[in-house]
Protein backbone atom coordinates (compact mmCIF):
# COMPACT_ATOMS: atom_id res chain seq x y z
CA UNK A 1 0.00 0.00 0.00
CA UNK A 2 1.41 3.39 -1.11
CA UNK A 3 1.93 6.06 1.98
CA UNK A 4 -0.40 8.37 2.82
CA UNK A 5 -0.93 11.24 0.32
CA UNK A 6 0.29 14.77 1.94
CA UNK A 7 -0.58 18.36 0.59
CA UNK A 8 -3.99 20.02 -0.23
CA UNK A 9 -3.88 20.39 -4.04
CA UNK A 10 -2.80 23.60 -4.62
CA UNK A 11 0.67 24.56 -6.60
CA UNK A 12 2.08 25.70 -3.21
CA UNK A 13 1.16 22.52 -1.36
CA UNK A 14 0.65 19.98 -3.99
CA UNK A 15 -0.68 16.48 -3.52
CA UNK A 16 2.42 13.68 -2.94
CA UNK A 17 1.16 10.85 -4.28
CA UNK A 18 3.01 7.09 -5.62
CA UNK A 19 1.98 5.36 -8.50
CA UNK A 20 -0.64 2.57 -8.29
CA UNK A 21 2.55 0.01 -7.57
CA UNK A 22 4.12 2.79 -4.99
CA UNK A 23 7.41 2.90 -6.47
CA UNK A 24 7.56 6.15 -7.24
CA UNK A 25 6.28 9.74 -6.14
CA UNK A 26 5.07 12.30 -7.47
CA UNK A 27 2.99 15.94 -7.28
CA UNK A 28 -0.17 16.70 -8.71
CA UNK A 29 -2.42 20.66 -8.05
CA UNK A 30 -5.25 21.53 -9.60
CA UNK A 31 -4.48 25.16 -11.36
CA UNK A 32 -8.48 26.49 -11.91
CA UNK A 33 -6.80 29.80 -12.97
CA UNK A 34 -6.96 28.71 -16.17
CA UNK A 35 -10.43 27.51 -18.57
CA UNK A 36 -10.50 24.60 -18.34
CA UNK A 37 -9.14 24.01 -14.90
CA UNK A 38 -6.10 21.52 -15.09
CA UNK A 39 -4.56 19.08 -12.85
CA UNK A 40 -0.90 19.73 -12.85
CA UNK A 41 1.27 16.59 -12.89
CA UNK A 42 5.42 16.75 -11.94
CA UNK A 43 6.90 13.41 -12.57
CA UNK A 44 11.29 14.94 -11.62
CA UNK A 45 11.72 17.14 -14.26
CA UNK A 46 8.67 16.57 -15.87
CA UNK A 47 5.62 18.45 -15.88
CA UNK A 48 2.18 17.00 -17.41
CA UNK A 49 -1.13 18.26 -17.62
CA UNK A 50 -4.60 16.60 -17.75
CA UNK A 51 -7.75 18.25 -18.04
CA UNK A 52 -9.31 18.50 -14.60
CA UNK A 53 -12.70 17.49 -15.25
CA UNK A 54 -11.54 13.99 -15.43
CA UNK A 55 -11.55 13.62 -11.42
CA UNK A 56 -15.76 13.77 -12.41
CA UNK A 57 -15.85 11.81 -15.67
CA UNK A 58 -13.56 8.73 -14.38
CA UNK A 59 -15.62 7.75 -11.40
CA UNK A 60 -18.96 8.28 -13.48
CA UNK A 61 -18.04 6.21 -16.55
CA UNK A 62 -16.34 3.38 -13.42
CA UNK A 63 -19.77 3.84 -12.14
CA UNK A 64 -21.61 3.05 -14.88
CA UNK A 65 -19.19 0.27 -15.90
CA UNK A 66 -19.86 -1.19 -13.19
CA UNK A 67 -17.17 -3.30 -12.89
CA UNK A 68 -13.11 -3.38 -12.61
CA UNK A 69 -11.10 -1.65 -15.54
CA UNK A 70 -7.23 -2.54 -15.96
CA UNK A 71 -5.24 0.96 -16.15
CA UNK A 72 -3.11 0.17 -19.28
CA UNK A 73 -0.78 3.26 -18.78
CA UNK A 74 1.18 3.90 -21.84
CA UNK A 75 3.31 6.97 -22.94
CA UNK A 76 1.54 8.63 -25.39
CA UNK A 77 3.53 7.44 -27.99
CA UNK A 78 2.62 3.84 -27.67
CA UNK A 79 -0.93 2.24 -28.37
CA UNK A 80 -2.99 2.01 -25.45
CA UNK A 81 -4.07 -1.51 -24.90
CA UNK A 82 -8.36 -1.63 -25.39
CA UNK A 83 -10.73 -1.50 -22.71
CA UNK A 84 -8.20 0.12 -20.05
CA UNK A 85 -8.08 3.20 -18.82
CA UNK A 86 -5.69 4.26 -20.58
CA UNK A 87 -7.68 4.22 -24.24
CA UNK A 88 -10.85 5.57 -22.26
CA UNK A 89 -8.66 8.56 -21.83
CA UNK A 90 -7.45 8.85 -25.33
CA UNK A 91 -10.88 7.72 -26.59
CA UNK A 92 -13.00 9.87 -29.09
CA UNK A 93 -15.94 8.87 -27.63
CA UNK A 94 -14.94 9.84 -24.07
CA UNK A 95 -16.85 12.95 -22.81
CA UNK A 96 -14.26 15.60 -24.16
CA UNK A 97 -13.89 13.57 -27.34
CA UNK A 98 -9.93 12.60 -27.07
CA UNK A 99 -7.26 13.14 -24.93
CA UNK A 100 -7.34 14.16 -21.37
CA UNK A 101 -3.67 14.72 -21.61
CA UNK A 102 -3.09 18.55 -22.57
CA UNK A 103 0.58 18.64 -23.15
CA UNK A 104 1.86 17.14 -26.81
CA UNK A 105 3.98 14.77 -26.54
CA UNK A 106 2.87 14.06 -22.65
CA UNK A 107 -0.20 13.67 -23.10
CA UNK A 108 0.06 9.27 -22.63
CA UNK A 109 0.51 8.02 -18.87
CA UNK A 110 -3.24 9.48 -17.80
CA UNK A 111 -4.01 5.78 -16.44
CA UNK A 112 -0.12 6.35 -14.08
CA UNK A 113 -0.90 9.31 -12.61
CA UNK A 114 -4.65 10.23 -12.16
CA UNK A 115 -5.94 6.85 -10.09
CA UNK A 116 -3.94 7.50 -7.20
CA UNK A 117 -5.40 11.38 -6.59
CA UNK A 118 -8.72 10.01 -7.36
CA UNK A 119 -8.34 7.21 -4.83
CA UNK A 120 -6.84 9.30 -2.35
CA UNK A 121 -10.52 12.12 -3.13
CA UNK A 122 -12.36 8.35 -1.84
CA UNK A 123 -14.19 8.13 -5.68
CA UNK A 124 -12.39 4.78 -6.99
CA UNK A 125 -10.79 1.55 -5.65
CA UNK A 126 -7.69 0.96 -6.73
CA UNK A 127 -5.72 -2.01 -6.20
CA UNK A 128 -1.66 -1.60 -5.53
CA UNK A 129 0.07 -4.64 -7.13
CA UNK A 130 3.75 -4.87 -8.92
CA UNK A 131 2.19 -4.81 -12.48
CA UNK A 132 -1.65 -5.05 -14.54
CA UNK A 133 -3.61 -2.95 -11.25
CA UNK A 134 -7.08 -2.09 -11.83
CA UNK A 135 -9.55 0.62 -10.68
CA UNK A 136 -13.26 0.22 -10.44
CA UNK A 137 -16.05 2.93 -8.63
CA UNK A 138 -16.42 3.63 -4.69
Amino acid sequence: MPEPVTGTGTAEDPWVLQTPPGTSEYQMYRDDSVDPPELVCQVGSTKLKYLARCLDDVPTMLSERGDWMELGSADENKPAKEGTLEAWGRSESNPVGGWYGLRKGYRGRFAMYVPPLLEHLGSVELEHNPRNNRIRAR
